[in-house]
C-alpha cells in the first residue's frame, strides 16, 4: 500500500490512519489503532505497537520490538533491534492497572540492541543506552549508559 507517500508492507497489518507522510513499515508489523506515527519514520520488520504510543519524527524502530500503551517517542530517536519496553511496574495475569505507567523516550535519544526500559523512566535528549543495559531510573539528557546496571559512563 502506498499513501500520501507512506509505504506499507502487504504482510503487516496498519489499523491506524495516524502514520506521517514518508513513513516506511516492513514485513509482519502490527500497528493497532490509537497510537500515532511521525513522518519520515522506518518501522523495521516484526514491530508492534499498541494502542497509546506516541512516535515522533525520523524515528526508527530496528526489528523484533514490541511497544506497549504508555510508551512516548520524541523525534530523530533509534530504538535497536529486541529492545524490551514494559509498561506494568506490577504484572499479574487478566489484572491490569487503570493507567500504564508512562515512560518518555526524549529527542535525539538512540537506545541499544538488547536493552530493557523498565516502565515510568525517561531517557533524555540525546542519551545514548548501551547495548544490553538495563534501565530502571531516569538518564539525564545526554549521558552515555551502558552495563546491568545502566551505570552513568560519562555525558557526551
Amino acid at each position: 500500500m502506498n499513501i500520501r507517500n507512506i509505504f506499507i508492507h502487504s504482510s503487516s497489518f496498519v489499523d491506524t490512519q495516524s502514520v506521517g507522510n514518508g513513513s516506511k513499515v516492513w514485513q509482519f508489523c502490527v500497528i493497532l489503532d490509537g497510537c500515532s506515527i511521525g513522518s519520515d519514520c522506518n518501522i523495521c520488520s516484526h514491530v508492534y505497537i499498541e494502542s497509546g504510543v506516541e512516535i515522533g519524527d525520523r524515528v526508527t524502530i530496528k526489528n523484533n520490538n514490541a511497544l506497549y500503551s504508555g510508551l512516548e517517542i520524541g523525534n530523530d530517536v533509534f530504538i535497536g533491534p529486541n529492545v524490551t519496553f514494559t509498561n506494568d511496574k506490577f504484572p499479574r495475569s487478566k489484572s491490569y492497572p487503570k493507567v500504564f505507567s508512562k515512560t518518555i523516550i526524549l529527542s535525539g535519544a538512540s537506545i541499544g540492541g538488547g536493552a530493557v526500559i523498565t516502565p515510568g523512566v525517561t531517557i533524555g535528549a540525546k542519551a545514548l543506552i548501551g547495548a544490553g543495559a538495563v534501565v530502571t531510573k531516569d538518564i539525564p539528557n545526554g549521558a552515555i549508559v551502558y552495563g546491568p546496571h545502566a551505570d552513568i559512563q560519562r555525558y557526551t
